[in-house]
């Protein structure tokens, strides 16, 4: 029924093994359990009305039904509120998972506007391919429990209300629900299934509310214990406590450091939005929600990648969530390969997820982030604990050295797209190397710390003296750029450096000595990673020719590099607030906060903020929300509080 899921969803709700994707007229269209990344079981659920012998869903771009999409404030309670011209009933929804329970909540208040009173049927149809399958699905309705029940290879979801149902459909249910004419079928082996409440006589002003509840489990008991106990006690309940534990988790964050609405609220909702992206077993964290399964315009972004998630629990631990913090680096271990390399990204569990080779700052970056998240917290236990593994680690970066620059040898760039000696990667790794460095001189290891420190001295240098472009203002995105056959002959017909080296068995890998792009993550190489201050007169020119080369004319914001086609080529919202936050390091706090409130132009309608926003229109392009974007977000507002800003 629902083979063109939206590349872009509206909200997410969630509880850390629980997490959903809603639409802004409340359609279910991804739910992830017992983890955030994978499997996902939903092919949709969906909700509509039966009224005067039609059915209207509320997701229908061809009715006049329009949704108001918002969360309640402070919390991960989305709210929906829908009408319609035609019809005289008024719907307001809220959706959220129950904290500590497989447990999601749907609550629909269905309100007579008119005049008269109204009969009328609530539909809910719903659709499982469970742990991301067509095959092998059953649906079946039980009458003890009011619930129709999806299962397939030990997952079951149980959807029901504490108002009994009139009418019931298992399987080929989708025709019957738009006619109205559910036929009783028990069970069938189909993915889908129907549901029908009947209210007649609604009186003027009167509101009726349906909950409903889906309940997962392993098995049926499972799964209907917490079904009963969903049933046990009103939806309100469900909403006070659930508000409570937002409210208690931000109570326990540092406070967003100032009252401009605007800001805090943005804030807010990144915190509320990290602890969503974390996942409650294993304490990865994921770049996005999933949103294109087949991986049809991208390569997927469910998973954890150790670049993101350092930026991310750098900014966690300036919002004093230390404890998010902690159970990623204790993840991170996990993850580590036998040489102490870190891989592209990683699955919950840390397996290997679907990548495409090593990419040098991944590892990199985790060892830093270790780091930042010690000076944060001067927790020595976290220190040694993680010893084994930054030493580890960091003799494997030293490994990586090329002999001939000092730059790590060539893998992919952070962007997934190129093979050279980047030299954001290469900032990257000084990082590491002064992290290690600083853990040994903190637990009295010394073993390499003098090596470490000097590969560090030297990526320093090979930067500032083997990378500057002084022709374009900036320094080289890389060295060693990794091109095609076509690509190196027009290499050197234009009187570029180019040659030729030998590559693995008998192939030959074609390289241009300098890749000029001007890239916004070239910032890293100040900011966050400090192998060039950010004062030089290098970094000065760098940062000035990406806002000149890499702003969008239309829409404002900054593009990630010169060339990029990747959907359009957009502006990005991290990309926007890493120029920020150069600027905030320079002290041009003005350009700064011009570049913050770029951002929360764009996020969207409830409050989350995306990858990139359409270059053209202003309107969200891509990912939403893109954890990497908040964490950004949050560093600025306390990069700002830091200088001095807001006060």
């Amino acid at each position: 029924m629902n083979a063109n899921k939206p590349y872009l969803i509206d909200a997410i709700v969630g509880n850390g093994s629980m997490l959903a994707a809603f639409g802004r007229s409340g359609t279910l269209y991804r739910l992830w359990w017992p983890h955030i990344d994978f499997p996902q079981h939903a092919d949709a659920v969906r909700f509509g009305i039966r009224f005067n012998d039609r059915t209207e869903w509320m997701d229908d771009a061809n009715n006049d039904w329009s949704s108001e999409a918002d969360y309640v404030a402070r919390t991960n309670i989305l709210q929906i509120k829908s009408q319609s011209t035609q019809t005289p009933v008024r719907v307001s929804s809220r959706y959220f998972a129950v904290p500590n329970r497989d447990l999601l909540v749907m609550e629909h208040t269905l309100t007579n506007n008119g005049n008269a009173p109204v009969d009328f049927e609530w539909l809910l149809y719903s659709s499982f391919h469970i742990r991301e399958s067509q095959l092998y699905n059953t649906t079946l309705f039980e009458p003890a429990e009011d619930a129709l029940l999806h299962y397939r290879s030990g997952t079951f979801f149980a959807l029901s209300s504490a108002n009994v149902c009139t009418k019931f459909q298992a399987g080929h249910a989708w025709s019957a629900a738009e006619t109205g004419e559910l036929n009783g079928n028990v069970i069938d082996m189909q993915p889908d299934g129907a549901l029908a409440w009947s209210f007649q006589a609604v009186q003027p002003g009167q509101s009726i509310t349906i909950p409903v509840y889906i309940a997962v489990g392993s098995d049926r008991p499972a799964v209907w214990k917490t079904l009963q106990e969903a049933k046990s006690q009103p939806s309100d309940a469900w909403v006070q406590l659930t508000t409570e534990y937002w409210h208690q988790y931000l109570a326990e964050a540092a406070p967003c450091p100032t009252d401009l609405p605007s800001v805090k609220q943005l804030y807010e909702r990144s915190l509320l939005m990290f602890k969503l992206m974390s996942d409650e077993q294993t304490g990865s964290i994921v770049a996005a929600p999933e949103f294109d399964e087949t991986f049809s315009r991208c390569g997927g972004y469910a998973y954890c990648w150790g670049r993101d998630a350092a930026f991310i629990t750098t900014a966690l631990d300036q919002a004093g969530l230390h404890g998010l913090s902690d159970r990623f680096y204790d993840w991170a271990l996990t993850a580590q390969d036998p040489d102490g390399s870190w891989q592209q990204r990683h699955y919950h569990d840390g397996s290997l997820a679907p990548s495409w080779g090593l990419q040098i700052d991944e590892g990199a970056s985790i060892i830093w982030g270790m780091w930042q998240h010690y000076q944060t917290k001067q927790d020595l236990a976290f220190a040694k604990r993680v010893w084994p593994a930054v030493s580890k680690g960091t003799d494997f970066l030293l490994s990586y050295l090329d002999e001939e620059t000092g730059l790590p040898l060539p893998s992919n760039d952070l962007w997934e797209e190129r093979e050279a000696e980047h030299t954001y990667s290469a900032a990257a790794v000084f990082g590491a190397f002064r992290a290690a460095a600083s853990f040994a001189e903190l637990l009295g290891e010394q073993s390499n710390r003098d090596a470490w420190q000097t590969a560090a001295d030297r990526i320093a240098a090979s930067i500032e003296n083997l990378c500057w472009n002084e022709d374009k203002g900036s320094f080289y995105r890389g060295l060693k750029l990794t091109v095609s056959q076509s690509e190196y002959e027009e290499a050197i017909a234009s009187g570029k450096g180019a040659y030729t080296t030998a590559g693995l068995k008998q192939y030959t890998r074609h390289v241009v000595e300098h890749d000029p792009i001007v890239d916004i993550s070239l910032l890293g190489i100040s900011v966050p990673f400090a192998a060039v201050p950010a004062d030089h007169p290098y970094m000065q020119r760098t940062a000035d020719t990406i806002e000149q080369l890499l702003t969008s004319p239309n829409v404002g914001g900054i593009k990630r590099y010169e060339d990029d086609n990747y959907i359009g080529g957009n502006p990005w919202i991290l990309t926007t607030l890493w120029l920020a936050h150069y600027r905030i390091q320079t002290g041009r706090y003005e350009e700064a906060k011009k570049l913050l409130q770029w951002a929360i132009d764009h996020q969207t309608e409830t409050g989350l903020l995306p990858e990139q926003v359409d270059q053209h229109t202003g309107e969200t392009a891509w990912v939403v929300p893109l954890t990497w974007s908040h964490a950004m977000f949050v560093l600025a507002v306390t990069m700002l509080e830091e200088h001095g800003q807001w006060s």
